[in-house]
C-alpha cells in the first residue's frame, strides 16, 4: 500500500479523495478476502452502498467510513487525528529545572501527631 504514500492530497479534489478512500477500503477487504457482502454485513450497511463508494461512485458518511475501518479492524488508520497537546522544550526544560533533585540534608522527620477525629 505504498502507493498511497505518494499522493499528493493537497492538490486532490474532494471527489478524488473520496473515490481514493473507497480504493483503500477495496483493496483492504480484499487483502483479507473478504467478500463485498461479507464486510457490508459486518459494518452494517448494504452490499449496494459498499459496491458504490468502493468504486468512487457514491461519497458515505463518516460513519459509514468508521463502520467500514471497524469491521475491517483497521481503526488504527485514525491514529492521525488524534491530537496531543505539544509542549515547548523551553518549558520543558523550565519545568525540570524546578523538580527536586534530591532530599534536605540535616532536616530530623517529626512524627505527626495522631488525630482524634
Amino acid at each position: 500500500m505504498s502507493y498511497y504514500n505518494n499522493i499528493n492530497w493537497s492538490f486532490s479534489t474532494d471527489r478524488t479523495i473520496a473515490e481514493r478512500i473507497g480504493l483503500f477500503v477495496k483493496h483492504s477487504r480484499l487483502n483479507q478476502n473478504r467478500s463485498q457482502q461479507e464486510l457490508a454485513s459486518a459494518a452494517g450497511i448494504n452490499r449496494s452502498t459498499l459496491s458504490l463508494f468502493e468504486g468512487g461512485k457514491k461519497s458515505v458518511s463518516l460513519l459509514t467510513l468508521i463502520q467500514l475501518l471497524r469491521a475491517l479492524d483497521l481503526l488504527s488508520s485514525l491514529a492521525i487525528f488524534d491530537s496531543k497537546p505539544q509542549i515547548s522544550p523551553l518549558l520543558l526544560a523550565e519545568q525540570e529545572l524546578k523538580l527536586r533533585k534530591r532530599a534536605a540534608k540535616g532536616k530530623p522527620i517529626v512524627p505527626q501527631p495522631k488525630s482524634d477525629w
